[in-house]
């Protein structure tokens, strides 16, 4: 029940994610759904209490889980039982990076320079990407920097979508929050989606499918670019009919 549990968390809690999923081959709804729900019971950590130190200690637990699953072992729960079939010493070693950037979540400081921004991105959203890569998509060790790249911008778009919850949480979310500084970020996070795609477009059908779940980003990305007065206004999301659209289109081409 584990794996069933996993996949009806991201249903409720991550319905991109999910969406994309559910175009993907069975092989890799296995490992990603348990690295999904992962995910969610993370990024929740910080937030479900504004004691810092219970705060901390949520992530600490997570941080404990895959230790021991590193070594092995496990403890008793619908989430970590599922991780504990997929991850490998190297996958759990590579989360507890994801699980130590979600401190920032903790506190209310701002990020301290563009470079801290940046590695808070890469490693709650480029290391889960490429977490979930290596272990469904057969790709070679060459392809980890164009998947954190890929994931870099995934990132970026999900969390430009996330300002206003996190400005009305009392969070400084970004280094620079002019509407240039918005334009520029979106335009990296594009420029870096760009490259990694075209030197990915040869990877296994296993890792596209893993990469799908960047399917919203560039939309995202070219909409704050353009307007980024849209980001404040909470204005990013097409319409429904454009995303499913989308989806199902790169789905049938077997695209991300």
């Amino acid at each position: 029940m584990s794996f069933e549990s996993c996949a009806a968390l991201v249903e409720r809690a991550d319905p991109d994610r999910f969406a994309a999923l559910m175009s993907a081959p069975v092989a890799v709804r296995r490992v990603c759904f348990p690295l999904y729900a992962f995910n969610i019971e993370v990024s929740r950590a910080p937030w479900v209490t504004k004691e810092p130190m219970i705060a901390e200690m949520r992530l600490q637990w997570w941080r404990d889980a895959l230790e021991e699953i590193g070594q092995g072992r496990g403890r008793r729960h619908e989430v970590v039982d599922a991780l504990g079939t997929v991850l490998d010493p190297r996958a759990a070693d590579d989360l507890d990076a994801l699980v130590a950037a979600r401190r920032w979540d903790v506190y209310t400081d701002a990020f301290e320079d563009m470079a801290a921004f940046d590695g808070y991105i890469e490693d709650t959203s480029g290391l889960l990407l490429w977490t979930a890569v290596r272990l469904c998509g057969q790709v070679s060790e060459d392809t980890r920097t164009d998947v954190l790249r890929y994931g870099f911008g995934v990132g970026v778009a999900n969390w430009l979508r996330a300002i206003p919850q996190l400005q009305d949480r009392g969070r400084i979310p970004l280094v620079d929050g002019t509407p240039q500084g918005v334009r520029d970020l979106a335009e990296r996070a594009l420029s870096d989606m760009k490259h990694a795609k075209s030197n990915l477009r040869h990877v296994s059908a296993p890792a596209r499918a893993v990469l799908r779940s960047g399917w919203r980003a560039e939309a995202t990305l070219r909409a704050a670019r353009d307007i980024p007065e849209r980001v404040i206004e909470g204005q990013l999301d097409e319409s429904p009919f454009a995303r499913k659209l989308r989806l199902m289109v790169l789905s049938a081409r077997g695209a991300f």
